[in-house]
């Protein structure tokens, strides 16, 4: 007798069929094999929803809102609790309500996965979830953390760690008392935020991670998964809630993404250009980059236009990196010809008269101005940071990388943000300052 044919690979079979004989095969199924089916973890678990196979003590879910952390989270839980009858596991959320809401009631949560006899049963005055098995689950509040002193538990399922307002508190004590039996673990499950104790845990002995993205769940309607990128996509509000990026707002900064995202205008908003400059951050030394070979320092390419209505609009991010200086300088030229740009602003001191060369080369006929840097980049960068802080300044949609080296340009000197150095941060500094600071210099303020 053969032995039955595993549920998750039943599933994967299926999924390989053509529909129609898929349709066949499903409709031939009995009720108990189709819910058999549709309770099957294993089968239906996507790319960063199972436990990671080397050794860890606190596991992190770090993803964007409907990729699957809640029902990751509640299988997890229901594994320990089939394995283990004396098992003692905690449920941590931000509040007691959102514990009973999310982890236990809600669609993804404890009561509502797994086969119905499998199920357990909450003892909602008590606090408790109890398995068929006899292992029983506690709830508790990180905002009374001092609740979590003294009890001791197998293992813990902590949920939204960026929303818990005494977390540092609820966490020390939590960890304190996942002490019971030969191997204690800890799972987190939570949007990130930029929070004191999310970058604690993250550096903690035995972290072990998986991200994901709101676009990866193959189930979600694709009408939501457009419409939440079409609306948040590439915003800060986007990459952390739909992308599960960390963003880290790093002290002294010049650029704060809470200033950049009041800043924020849609496409559709931006008013009569008078004036569009395209500005260039050349890569160091000119020529740091075979043709194709995808290496080398990027060449900071910024579009930036005046409105009529008096403000500096960001309205491209057209950078290129590891391209030669005949690749840039046709970026350069094509974005310019996008819009009707009536200058390019280049740095020289990477060598004017290669950028004059290759740009006059690439058929780019715009006025050239080749400006000097005399200070650093940061330095450079001041005077454009306080536009943002006065409301003088827009971006015309999002450009996360753009954005990213601004958040990471700081006061003294020093710069924390991605990539060896802020090209198109820079180019963006030359834009502006050609269309706001020099014109605001050259109308200059009269004494009375």
């Amino acid at each position: 007798m053969s032995a039955p044919l595993d549920p998750a690979d039943l599933l994967r079979r299926l999924a390989l069929l053509p529909p129609v004989f898929r349709e066949q095969i499903v409709r031939g199924l009995t009720v108990a094999q189709r819910k058999e089916i549709i309770a099957c973890w294993r089968g239906w678990a996507q790319k960063g929803q199972s436990a990671p196979d080397r050794d860890w003590r606190v596991w992190l879910i770090r993803a964007g809102r409907g990729f699957g952390k809640t029902r990751a989270g509640a299988e997890w839980v229901s594994e320990i609790a089939r394995g283990n009858p004396d098992a003692r596991i905690a449920l941590v959320a931000a509040t007691a309500d959102e514990a009973r809401r999310v982890m236990i009631e809600g669609d993804s949560g404890l009561l509502n996965i797994g086969h119905e006899s499998d199920r357990p049963k909450w003892r909602k005055t008590l606090g408790e979830v109890e398995f068929p098995s006899g292992a029983i689950a506690y709830v508790f509040s990180a905002a009374a953390g001092e609740k979590l002193r003294g009890a001791q538990h197998h293992a813990a399922w902590c949920d939204e760690l960026g929303k818990w307002r005494d977390g540092v508190r609820a966490w020390d004590n939590l960890l304190l008392g996942v002490r019971l039996g030969n191997d204690p673990r800890v799972l987190v499950t939570t949007t990130p935020r930029s929070t004191a104790l999310m970058f604690r845990v993250m550096k903690m002995a035995g972290f072990v991670e998986t991200c994901g993205k709101t676009a990866d769940n193959p189930y979600l309607a694709e009408s939501f998964a457009a419409a939440m990128e079409g609306d948040y996509g590439g915003t800060r509000l986007g990459r952390q809630e739909l992308e599960g990026e960390l963003l880290d707002d790093h002290d002294g900064a010049l650029w704060s993404r809470e200033v950049i995202e009041r800043c924020r205008v849609v496409v559709g908003e931006v008013p009569v250009l008078t004036r569009v400059v395209i500005a260039v951050d050349p890569p160091a030394g000119g020529e740091r980059a075979d043709e194709g070979s995808g290496q080398g320092d990027a060449c900071g390419i910024v579009a930036v236009g005046l409105g009529d209505d008096g403000l500096g609009y960001v309205i491209e991010d057209a950078s290129i990196a590891g391209a030669s200086p005949a690749r840039w300088a046709a970026a350069v030229a094509d974005c310019a010809a996008r819009w009707g740009a009536d200058r390019v602003v280049a740095e020289k001191n990477q060598g004017g008269a290669m950028v004059r060369a290759v740009l006059e080369g690439a058929d780019c006929t715009l006025p050239l101005v080749l400006v000097h840097a005399s200070r650093g980049k940061v330095a450079r960068a001041e005077p454009v940071s306080l536009l943002y802080e006065s409301g003088r300044v827009r971006h015309a949609g999002a450009f996360p990388a753009l954005e990213d080296q601004l958040c990471g340009m700081l006061v003294g000197g020093g710069y924390a943000g991605p990539g060896r150095s802020p090209d198109r941060a820079d180019a963006l500094v030359w834009g502006l300052s050609e269309l706001l600071l020099k014109r605001a210099r050259k109308v200059g303020v009269r004494r009375v």
